[in-house]
Protein backbone atom coordinates (compact mmCIF):
# COMPACT_ATOMS: atom_id res chain seq x y z
CA UNK A 1 0.00 0.00 0.00
CA UNK A 2 1.43 3.41 -0.95
CA UNK A 3 1.66 6.50 1.30
CA UNK A 4 -1.51 8.09 -0.10
CA UNK A 5 -3.54 4.98 0.55
CA UNK A 6 -2.08 4.72 4.08
CA UNK A 7 -3.06 8.33 4.78
CA UNK A 8 -6.61 7.68 3.57
CA UNK A 9 -6.89 4.64 5.82
CA UNK A 10 -5.58 6.58 8.85
CA UNK A 11 -7.91 9.52 8.23
CA UNK A 12 -10.98 7.64 9.36
CA UNK A 13 -12.42 7.40 5.87
CA UNK A 14 -13.21 4.11 4.15
CA UNK A 15 -9.93 2.14 4.21
CA UNK A 16 -8.30 1.08 0.98
CA UNK A 17 -8.00 -2.70 0.92
CA UNK A 18 -4.69 -4.33 0.01
CA UNK A 19 -6.01 -6.88 -2.49
CA UNK A 20 -2.59 -8.52 -2.72
CA UNK A 21 -2.81 -9.36 0.99
CA UNK A 22 -6.41 -10.50 0.52
CA UNK A 23 -5.31 -12.91 -2.19
CA UNK A 24 -2.50 -14.33 -0.05
CA UNK A 25 -4.80 -14.83 2.95
CA UNK A 26 -7.35 -16.56 0.77
CA UNK A 27 -4.71 -18.86 -0.71
CA UNK A 28 -3.50 -19.92 2.74
CA UNK A 29 -7.03 -20.63 4.01
CA UNK A 30 -8.05 -22.52 0.86
CA UNK A 31 -5.17 -24.94 1.43
CA UNK A 32 -5.97 -25.30 5.13
CA UNK A 33 -9.63 -26.03 4.42
CA UNK A 34 -8.68 -28.58 1.77
CA UNK A 35 -6.44 -30.30 4.32
CA UNK A 36 -9.31 -30.35 6.84
CA UNK A 37 -11.64 -31.95 4.27
CA UNK A 38 -9.05 -34.65 3.51
CA UNK A 39 -8.48 -35.28 7.22
CA UNK A 40 -12.18 -35.73 7.88
CA UNK A 41 -12.53 -38.01 4.88
CA UNK A 42 -9.58 -40.20 5.96
CA UNK A 43 -10.94 -40.36 9.52
CA UNK A 44 -14.42 -41.29 8.36
CA UNK A 45 -15.90 -38.17 9.94
CA UNK A 46 -19.01 -36.41 8.63
CA UNK A 47 -18.48 -33.61 6.11
CA UNK A 48 -18.84 -30.06 7.36
CA UNK A 49 -22.03 -28.26 6.50
CA UNK A 50 -21.81 -25.07 4.47
CA UNK A 51 -22.45 -22.98 7.56
CA UNK A 52 -19.72 -24.86 9.44
CA UNK A 53 -17.30 -24.31 6.55
CA UNK A 54 -18.03 -20.59 6.60
CA UNK A 55 -17.39 -20.42 10.36
CA UNK A 56 -14.19 -22.43 9.96
CA UNK A 57 -13.06 -20.21 7.10
CA UNK A 58 -13.63 -17.06 9.13
CA UNK A 59 -11.60 -18.37 12.07
CA UNK A 60 -8.77 -19.47 9.77
CA UNK A 61 -8.71 -16.04 8.10
CA UNK A 62 -8.46 -14.31 11.49
CA UNK A 63 -5.60 -16.64 12.48
CA UNK A 64 -3.77 -16.08 9.16
CA UNK A 65 -4.09 -12.30 9.41
CA UNK A 66 -2.93 -12.36 13.03
CA UNK A 67 0.12 -14.36 12.01
CA UNK A 68 0.85 -11.85 9.25
CA UNK A 69 0.67 -8.95 11.71
CA UNK A 70 2.98 -10.79 14.14
CA UNK A 71 5.52 -11.15 11.35
CA UNK A 72 5.27 -7.40 10.64
CA UNK A 73 5.87 -6.56 14.32
CA UNK A 74 8.91 -8.83 14.40
CA UNK A 75 10.21 -7.09 11.28
CA UNK A 76 9.64 -3.63 12.78
CA UNK A 77 6.91 -2.68 10.30
CA UNK A 78 4.23 -0.31 11.69
CA UNK A 79 0.82 -1.95 11.94
CA UNK A 80 -2.17 -0.46 10.10
CA UNK A 81 -5.30 0.85 11.78
CA UNK A 82 -7.73 -1.69 13.17
CA UNK A 83 -10.35 -0.58 10.65
CA UNK A 84 -8.04 -1.72 7.86
CA UNK A 85 -7.82 -5.20 9.36
CA UNK A 86 -11.60 -5.33 9.49
CA UNK A 87 -11.78 -4.34 5.83
CA UNK A 88 -9.15 -6.91 4.86
CA UNK A 89 -11.00 -9.68 6.71
CA UNK A 90 -14.30 -8.72 5.07
CA UNK A 91 -12.70 -8.69 1.62
CA UNK A 92 -10.93 -12.00 2.24
CA UNK A 93 -14.14 -13.63 3.45
CA UNK A 94 -15.95 -12.32 0.35
CA UNK A 95 -13.16 -13.71 -1.83
CA UNK A 96 -13.36 -17.08 -0.06
CA UNK A 97 -17.12 -17.57 0.04
CA UNK A 98 -18.66 -14.77 -1.96
CA UNK A 99 -17.97 -12.69 -5.05
CA UNK A 100 -14.80 -10.94 -3.96
CA UNK A 101 -14.68 -7.27 -4.90
CA UNK A 102 -18.17 -7.57 -6.31
CA UNK A 103 -19.48 -7.84 -2.76
CA UNK A 104 -19.28 -4.07 -2.20
CA UNK A 105 -21.31 -3.48 -5.37
CA UNK A 106 -23.95 -5.97 -4.22
CA UNK A 107 -24.40 -3.91 -1.07
CA UNK A 108 -24.68 -0.58 -2.91
CA UNK A 109 -28.35 0.38 -2.53
CA UNK A 110 -28.09 2.87 -5.40
CA UNK A 111 -27.46 0.10 -7.95
CA UNK A 112 -29.98 -2.16 -9.67
CA UNK A 113 -27.78 -4.08 -12.14
CA UNK A 114 -24.15 -5.09 -12.57
CA UNK A 115 -23.05 -6.22 -16.04
CA UNK A 116 -19.53 -7.57 -16.52
CA UNK A 117 -17.98 -8.28 -19.93
CA UNK A 118 -14.66 -9.48 -18.52
CA UNK A 119 -13.10 -8.51 -15.18
CA UNK A 120 -12.14 -4.98 -16.28
CA UNK A 121 -15.20 -4.13 -18.42
CA UNK A 122 -17.89 -3.35 -15.87
CA UNK A 123 -21.15 -1.46 -16.34
CA UNK A 124 -23.33 -0.34 -13.43
CA UNK A 125 -27.02 0.57 -13.71
CA UNK A 126 -28.55 2.75 -11.00
CA UNK A 127 -32.04 2.27 -9.62
CA UNK A 128 -33.29 5.15 -11.79
CA UNK A 129 -31.99 3.42 -14.93
CA UNK A 130 -28.88 5.53 -15.61
CA UNK A 131 -25.71 3.64 -16.55
CA UNK A 132 -22.03 4.25 -15.92
CA UNK A 133 -18.71 2.43 -16.20
CA UNK A 134 -17.33 0.73 -13.09
CA UNK A 135 -13.88 -0.19 -11.81
CA UNK A 136 -12.41 -3.67 -12.43
CA UNK A 137 -13.94 -6.30 -10.15
CA UNK A 138 -11.01 -8.74 -10.20
CA UNK A 139 -7.35 -8.93 -11.19
CA UNK A 140 -8.09 -11.28 -14.09
CA UNK A 141 -10.89 -13.09 -15.88
CA UNK A 142 -9.75 -16.29 -14.19
CA UNK A 143 -10.17 -14.72 -10.76
CA UNK A 144 -13.66 -13.51 -11.71
CA UNK A 145 -14.66 -17.02 -12.78
CA UNK A 146 -13.28 -18.48 -9.56
CA UNK A 147 -15.32 -16.07 -7.44
CA UNK A 148 -18.52 -16.95 -9.29
CA UNK A 149 -17.77 -20.64 -8.77
CA UNK A 150 -17.29 -19.99 -5.04
CA UNK A 151 -20.63 -18.22 -4.88
CA UNK A 152 -22.26 -21.14 -6.70
CA UNK A 153 -20.88 -23.50 -4.07
CA UNK A 154 -22.26 -21.58 -1.12
CA UNK A 155 -25.55 -20.24 -2.55
CA UNK A 156 -28.89 -21.92 -3.22
CA UNK A 157 -30.03 -25.44 -2.50
CA UNK A 158 -27.36 -27.19 -4.55
CA UNK A 159 -23.91 -26.49 -5.94
CA UNK A 160 -23.87 -25.37 -9.58
CA UNK A 161 -20.84 -26.05 -11.80
CA UNK A 162 -19.53 -23.43 -14.22
CA UNK A 163 -17.05 -24.61 -16.81
CA UNK A 164 -16.74 -25.29 -20.53
CA UNK A 165 -19.18 -28.19 -20.30
CA UNK A 166 -21.61 -26.32 -18.05
CA UNK A 167 -21.17 -23.02 -19.85
CA UNK A 168 -24.21 -21.23 -18.42
CA UNK A 169 -24.92 -20.59 -14.74
CA UNK A 170 -28.04 -19.12 -13.13
CA UNK A 171 -28.44 -18.72 -9.41
CA UNK A 172 -29.86 -16.61 -6.62
CA UNK A 173 -27.36 -14.97 -4.30
CA UNK A 174 -27.98 -14.99 -0.53
CA UNK A 175 -29.54 -11.51 -0.63
CA UNK A 176 -32.00 -12.57 -3.35
CA UNK A 177 -30.10 -11.02 -6.27
CA UNK A 178 -30.05 -12.96 -9.52
CA UNK A 179 -26.77 -13.90 -11.21
CA UNK A 180 -26.45 -15.21 -14.75
CA UNK A 181 -23.07 -16.13 -16.21
CA UNK A 182 -21.83 -17.44 -19.56
CA UNK A 183 -18.47 -19.02 -20.28
CA UNK A 184 -16.95 -20.21 -23.54
CA UNK A 185 -19.54 -18.68 -25.87
CA UNK A 186 -17.68 -15.35 -25.98
CA UNK A 187 -14.00 -14.40 -25.81
CA UNK A 188 -14.35 -13.39 -22.15
CA UNK A 189 -16.59 -14.53 -19.27
CA UNK A 190 -19.91 -12.69 -18.99
CA UNK A 191 -21.61 -12.07 -15.65
CA UNK A 192 -24.89 -10.20 -15.21
CA UNK A 193 -26.40 -9.53 -11.78
CA UNK A 194 -29.86 -8.12 -11.22
CA UNK A 195 -29.85 -6.84 -7.67
CA UNK A 196 -32.74 -7.42 -5.27
CA UNK A 197 -33.82 -3.88 -4.57
CA UNK A 198 -37.64 -3.99 -4.46
CA UNK A 199 -38.41 -7.10 -2.44
CA UNK A 200 -40.56 -5.30 0.13
CA UNK A 201 -42.61 -3.08 -2.17
CA UNK A 202 -46.36 -3.03 -1.64
CA UNK A 203 -49.09 -1.79 -3.94
CA UNK A 204 -49.13 1.42 -1.88
CA UNK A 205 -45.43 1.89 -2.65
CA UNK A 206 -45.89 1.32 -6.38
CA UNK A 207 -48.81 3.73 -6.54
CA UNK A 208 -46.70 6.34 -4.74
CA UNK A 209 -44.05 5.84 -7.42
CA UNK A 210 -46.63 6.43 -10.13
CA UNK A 211 -46.97 2.92 -11.55
CA UNK A 212 -50.76 3.21 -11.39
CA UNK A 213 -53.45 5.32 -9.74
CA UNK A 214 -55.74 4.63 -6.79
CA UNK A 215 -58.56 3.01 -8.74
CA UNK A 216 -56.21 0.58 -10.45
CA UNK A 217 -54.69 -0.24 -7.08
CA UNK A 218 -58.13 -1.05 -5.66
CA UNK A 219 -58.79 -3.25 -8.70
CA UNK A 220 -55.48 -5.11 -8.22
CA UNK A 221 -56.24 -5.61 -4.53
CA UNK A 222 -59.71 -6.91 -5.40
CA UNK A 223 -58.20 -9.33 -7.94
CA UNK A 224 -56.11 -10.87 -5.15
CA UNK A 225 -58.96 -10.98 -2.65
CA UNK A 226 -61.40 -12.43 -5.22
CA UNK A 227 -58.84 -15.11 -6.15
CA UNK A 228 -58.61 -14.09 -9.78
CA UNK A 229 -55.94 -15.77 -11.90
CA UNK A 230 -53.61 -13.04 -13.14
CA UNK A 231 -50.77 -12.96 -15.66
CA UNK A 232 -48.41 -9.97 -15.49
CA UNK A 233 -46.88 -9.29 -18.89
CA UNK A 234 -44.23 -6.88 -20.05
CA UNK A 235 -40.81 -6.33 -21.56
CA UNK A 236 -37.53 -7.15 -19.89
CA UNK A 237 -36.89 -4.91 -16.85
CA UNK A 238 -40.41 -3.50 -16.95
CA UNK A 239 -41.18 -4.29 -13.30
CA UNK A 240 -43.21 -7.49 -13.73
CA UNK A 241 -41.65 -9.31 -10.77
CA UNK A 242 -41.87 -6.22 -8.57
CA UNK A 243 -45.61 -5.97 -9.25
CA UNK A 244 -46.05 -9.70 -8.64
CA UNK A 245 -44.37 -9.39 -5.23
CA UNK A 246 -46.51 -6.37 -4.39
CA UNK A 247 -49.71 -8.21 -5.28
CA UNK A 248 -48.54 -11.22 -3.27
CA UNK A 249 -48.19 -8.93 -0.25
CA UNK A 250 -52.01 -8.73 -0.30
CA UNK A 251 -52.40 -12.50 0.24
CA UNK A 252 -53.70 -13.26 3.76
CA UNK A 253 -51.03 -14.87 6.00
CA UNK A 254 -53.18 -17.93 6.70
CA UNK A 255 -53.04 -19.04 3.06
CA UNK A 256 -50.57 -21.73 1.98
CA UNK A 257 -48.43 -20.47 -0.92
CA UNK A 258 -46.21 -22.49 -3.26
CA UNK A 259 -43.82 -20.54 -5.48
CA UNK A 260 -42.06 -22.12 -8.44
CA UNK A 261 -39.11 -20.45 -10.16
CA UNK A 262 -36.16 -21.12 -12.42
CA UNK A 263 -34.09 -19.81 -9.51
CA UNK A 264 -35.27 -18.21 -6.26
CA UNK A 265 -36.06 -14.54 -6.80
CA UNK A 266 -39.46 -13.80 -5.29
CA UNK A 267 -38.36 -14.51 -1.71
CA UNK A 268 -41.89 -14.82 -0.30
CA UNK A 269 -40.74 -17.75 1.84
CA UNK A 270 -38.19 -15.46 3.52
CA UNK A 271 -40.95 -13.45 5.21
CA UNK A 272 -42.36 -15.72 7.93
CA UNK A 273 -44.65 -12.97 9.22
CA UNK A 274 -46.44 -12.13 5.98
CA UNK A 275 -46.24 -15.67 4.54
CA UNK A 276 -45.66 -18.20 7.35
CA UNK A 277 -46.83 -21.17 5.24
CA UNK A 278 -44.87 -20.69 2.03
CA UNK A 279 -42.85 -23.27 0.11
CA UNK A 280 -40.33 -22.24 -2.57
CA UNK A 281 -39.56 -24.76 -5.32
CA UNK A 282 -36.86 -24.20 -7.92
CA UNK A 283 -35.59 -25.78 -11.09
CA UNK A 284 -32.46 -27.95 -10.82
CA UNK A 285 -29.99 -28.71 -13.59
CA UNK A 286 -28.76 -32.30 -14.21
CA UNK A 287 -25.49 -33.50 -12.71
CA UNK A 288 -22.39 -34.42 -14.67
CA UNK A 289 -23.97 -37.76 -15.59
CA UNK A 290 -27.06 -36.02 -16.91
CA UNK A 291 -29.25 -37.14 -14.01
CA UNK A 292 -31.21 -35.50 -11.22
CA UNK A 293 -32.71 -32.67 -13.25
CA UNK A 294 -35.90 -31.03 -12.02
CA UNK A 295 -37.56 -28.96 -14.72
CA UNK A 296 -39.88 -26.07 -14.00
CA UNK A 297 -42.73 -28.16 -15.43
CA UNK A 298 -41.83 -30.93 -12.94
CA UNK A 299 -41.91 -28.45 -10.07
CA UNK A 300 -45.24 -26.95 -11.15
CA UNK A 301 -46.79 -30.40 -11.50
CA UNK A 302 -45.49 -31.37 -8.05
CA UNK A 303 -46.73 -28.13 -6.50
CA UNK A 304 -50.30 -29.06 -7.39
CA UNK A 305 -50.03 -32.11 -5.14
CA UNK A 306 -48.84 -30.43 -1.96
CA UNK A 307 -52.09 -28.64 -1.22
CA UNK A 308 -51.40 -24.99 -2.10
CA UNK A 309 -54.00 -22.29 -1.62
CA UNK A 310 -52.06 -20.22 -4.13
CA UNK A 311 -49.66 -21.28 -6.87
CA UNK A 312 -47.25 -18.58 -8.02
CA UNK A 313 -44.85 -19.19 -10.90
CA UNK A 314 -42.19 -16.50 -11.05
CA UNK A 315 -41.98 -16.54 -14.85
CA UNK A 316 -43.28 -18.89 -17.53
CA UNK A 317 -40.89 -19.44 -20.42
CA UNK A 318 -41.90 -22.82 -21.79
CA UNK A 319 -44.06 -25.93 -21.36
CA UNK A 320 -44.60 -25.33 -17.64
CA UNK A 321 -47.40 -22.97 -18.69
CA UNK A 322 -49.61 -25.98 -19.41
CA UNK A 323 -49.31 -27.33 -15.86
CA UNK A 324 -49.84 -23.83 -14.50
CA UNK A 325 -53.05 -23.31 -16.49
CA UNK A 326 -54.34 -26.76 -15.64
CA UNK A 327 -53.79 -26.00 -11.94
CA UNK A 328 -55.76 -22.78 -12.34
CA UNK A 329 -58.70 -24.66 -13.84
CA UNK A 330 -58.70 -27.44 -11.25
CA UNK A 331 -59.31 -25.49 -8.06
CA UNK A 332 -56.07 -23.55 -7.49
CA UNK A 333 -57.61 -20.15 -8.13
CA UNK A 334 -55.78 -16.96 -7.29
CA UNK A 335 -52.55 -17.87 -9.10
CA UNK A 336 -50.04 -15.39 -10.50
CA UNK A 337 -47.25 -15.59 -13.03
CA UNK A 338 -45.27 -13.31 -15.34
CA UNK A 339 -44.57 -13.60 -19.06
CA UNK A 340 -42.48 -11.67 -21.58
CA UNK A 341 -44.59 -9.91 -24.23
CA UNK A 342 -44.80 -6.48 -25.84
CA UNK A 343 -48.50 -6.08 -25.06
CA UNK A 344 -51.24 -7.70 -23.00
CA UNK A 345 -53.11 -8.85 -26.09
CA UNK A 346 -50.11 -10.92 -27.20
CA UNK A 347 -50.32 -13.15 -24.12
CA UNK A 348 -52.69 -15.84 -25.54
CA UNK A 349 -50.52 -16.27 -28.63
CA UNK A 350 -47.36 -16.52 -26.52
CA UNK A 351 -49.02 -19.14 -24.30
CA UNK A 352 -50.02 -21.13 -27.40
CA UNK A 353 -46.40 -21.01 -28.60
CA UNK A 354 -45.09 -22.33 -25.27
CA UNK A 355 -47.79 -25.03 -25.12
CA UNK A 356 -46.89 -26.20 -28.62
CA UNK A 357 -43.49 -27.29 -27.30
CA UNK A 358 -45.21 -30.15 -25.45
CA UNK A 359 -47.42 -31.09 -28.38
CA UNK A 360 -50.56 -29.14 -27.46
CA UNK A 361 -52.26 -27.70 -30.53
CA UNK A 362 -53.23 -24.06 -30.82
CA UNK A 363 -56.97 -24.56 -30.33
CA UNK A 364 -56.47 -26.58 -27.14
CA UNK A 365 -53.94 -24.06 -25.77
CA UNK A 366 -56.18 -21.05 -26.41
CA UNK A 367 -59.21 -22.86 -24.99
CA UNK A 368 -57.24 -23.67 -21.82
CA UNK A 369 -56.03 -20.08 -21.58
CA UNK A 370 -59.58 -18.73 -21.77
CA UNK A 371 -60.74 -21.17 -19.11
CA UNK A 372 -57.86 -20.43 -16.71
CA UNK A 373 -56.88 -16.75 -16.91
CA UNK A 374 -59.06 -13.90 -15.63
CA UNK A 375 -56.90 -10.83 -16.20
CA UNK A 376 -53.64 -9.75 -17.83
CA UNK A 377 -51.85 -6.72 -16.34
CA UNK A 378 -49.24 -5.24 -18.64
CA UNK A 379 -46.21 -3.37 -17.29
CA UNK A 380 -44.58 -1.00 -19.75
CA UNK A 381 -41.00 0.20 -19.69
CA UNK A 382 -40.08 3.54 -21.24
CA UNK A 383 -36.53 4.78 -21.72
CA UNK A 384 -36.46 8.49 -20.89
CA UNK A 385 -34.25 11.03 -22.71
CA UNK A 386 -32.12 11.61 -19.59
CA UNK A 387 -31.17 7.93 -19.38
CA UNK A 388 -33.64 6.97 -16.66
CA UNK A 389 -36.32 4.31 -17.04
CA UNK A 390 -40.03 4.75 -16.27
CA UNK A 391 -42.30 1.79 -15.42
CA UNK A 392 -46.07 1.84 -15.31
CA UNK A 393 -49.20 -0.24 -15.87
CA UNK A 394 -50.17 0.60 -19.44
CA UNK A 395 -52.99 -1.90 -19.88
CA UNK A 396 -55.31 -4.20 -17.92
CA UNK A 397 -57.14 -6.76 -20.04
CA UNK A 398 -59.98 -9.03 -19.03
CA UNK A 399 -59.73 -12.48 -20.63
CA UNK A 400 -63.00 -13.76 -22.05
CA UNK A 401 -64.09 -17.01 -23.75
CA UNK A 402 -62.52 -18.80 -26.71
CA UNK A 403 -64.71 -18.35 -29.78
CA UNK A 404 -63.16 -21.15 -31.78
CA UNK A 405 -60.63 -18.89 -33.47
CA UNK A 406 -59.19 -16.66 -30.77
CA UNK A 407 -59.47 -15.71 -27.13
CA UNK A 408 -61.90 -12.82 -26.70
CA UNK A 409 -60.36 -10.03 -24.61
CA UNK A 410 -61.55 -6.67 -23.34
CA UNK A 411 -59.11 -3.89 -22.42
CA UNK A 412 -60.60 -2.29 -19.31
CA UNK A 413 -57.69 0.13 -18.71
CA UNK A 414 -55.50 1.63 -21.41
CA UNK A 415 -52.79 4.31 -21.49
CA UNK A 416 -53.56 6.72 -24.35
CA UNK A 417 -50.76 7.46 -26.85
CA UNK A 418 -48.18 9.74 -25.30
CA UNK A 419 -49.49 9.18 -21.76
CA UNK A 420 -48.03 7.17 -18.91
CA UNK A 421 -51.34 6.82 -17.10
CA UNK A 422 -53.89 4.15 -17.97
CA UNK A 423 -57.54 5.24 -17.93
CA UNK A 424 -60.75 3.20 -18.10
CA UNK A 425 -61.59 1.90 -21.57
CA UNK A 426 -64.34 -0.69 -21.03
CA UNK A 427 -66.46 -2.33 -18.35
CA UNK A 428 -65.61 -5.60 -16.65
CA UNK A 429 -67.96 -8.50 -17.37
CA UNK A 430 -70.95 -8.74 -15.00
CA UNK A 431 -69.88 -12.00 -13.35
CA UNK A 432 -66.38 -10.76 -12.55
CA UNK A 433 -67.72 -7.36 -11.56
CA UNK A 434 -69.84 -9.04 -8.89
CA UNK A 435 -66.85 -10.94 -7.49
CA UNK A 436 -64.62 -7.86 -7.52
CA UNK A 437 -67.23 -5.59 -5.95
CA UNK A 438 -67.61 -8.12 -3.12
CA UNK A 439 -63.90 -7.52 -2.44
CA UNK A 440 -63.98 -3.74 -2.38
CA UNK A 441 -63.89 -2.67 -6.02
CA UNK A 442 -66.68 -0.24 -6.84
CA UNK A 443 -66.06 0.85 -10.43
CA UNK A 444 -68.40 -0.22 -13.24
CA UNK A 445 -69.04 1.10 -16.72
CA UNK A 446 -71.29 3.77 -15.14
CA UNK A 447 -68.20 5.43 -13.67
CA UNK A 448 -66.26 5.78 -16.91
CA UNK A 449 -67.49 9.31 -17.64
CA UNK A 450 -66.86 10.33 -14.03
CA UNK A 451 -63.32 8.97 -14.31
CA UNK A 452 -62.59 10.95 -17.45
CA UNK A 453 -63.76 14.10 -15.66
CA UNK A 454 -61.52 13.14 -12.73
CA UNK A 455 -58.54 13.42 -15.07
CA UNK A 456 -58.86 17.21 -14.91
CA UNK A 457 -59.50 17.23 -11.17
CA UNK A 458 -56.45 15.40 -9.91
CA UNK A 459 -58.50 12.23 -9.25
CA UNK A 460 -60.21 13.81 -6.23
CA UNK A 461 -63.75 12.77 -7.13
CA UNK A 462 -63.47 9.78 -4.79
CA UNK A 463 -63.05 12.21 -1.88
CA UNK A 464 -66.01 14.29 -3.04
CA UNK A 465 -68.14 11.15 -3.08
CA UNK A 466 -67.27 10.75 0.58
CA UNK A 467 -65.78 7.26 0.33
CA UNK A 468 -62.49 8.30 1.97
CA UNK A 469 -60.39 6.82 -0.82
CA UNK A 470 -57.52 8.37 -2.67
CA UNK A 471 -55.79 10.01 0.25
CA UNK A 472 -52.09 9.82 1.08
CA UNK A 473 -50.87 11.48 4.30
CA UNK A 474 -54.06 13.54 4.45
CA UNK A 475 -53.83 14.69 0.80
CA UNK A 476 -55.85 13.59 -2.17
CA UNK A 477 -53.81 11.30 -4.42
CA UNK A 478 -52.76 13.34 -7.41
CA UNK A 479 -52.72 16.66 -5.58
CA UNK A 480 -49.88 18.44 -3.81
CA UNK A 481 -50.75 21.56 -1.82
CA UNK A 482 -53.93 22.03 -3.83
CA UNK A 483 -52.16 21.71 -7.19
CA UNK A 484 -52.85 18.85 -9.55
CA UNK A 485 -49.93 16.45 -9.82
CA UNK A 486 -50.04 14.31 -12.99
CA UNK A 487 -47.86 11.32 -12.34
CA UNK A 488 -45.46 10.26 -15.07
CA UNK A 489 -44.87 6.60 -14.34
CA UNK A 490 -42.75 4.98 -11.67
CA UNK A 491 -39.02 5.64 -11.99
CA UNK A 492 -36.93 3.12 -10.04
Amino acid sequence: MNLAERALADSGETPVVDHGLVGRLRGVVVMQMAEERRRRLDAGEQELTRDDERRLGRSLLIRALSQRRTEQVDAGVPLPAETEDDAVLAAAFAALFGLGRLQNLLEDQDLSEININGHDSVWLTSVDGTKRAGAPVANSDEELVEWVRNAATYSGTSSKPWDVTNWKIEMALPDGSRLVGALGCSPRPIVSIRLARWTDFTLDDLRAKGDFDHRQQVLLQAMVAARMNVIISGQTRSGKTVLLRAMASEIPPQERIVTVEHFPELGLDRDPVAHPDCIALEERKPNAEGRGAITLADAVETSRRINPDRLIVGEVMGPEIVDMLEAMTQGNDGGFTTIHTRSAREVPARIALYASRVGMDRVAALSLTAAAVDFVVHMHREDLPDGRIAHYVSSIVEVGPFDGQQVVTSEIFRAPPGSRRAVPAAAVSPERTAALRACGWEDTVDHLDDYREDESLGDDRSEQRGDGRGRVDGRVDGQVDGQVEHRAGGIW
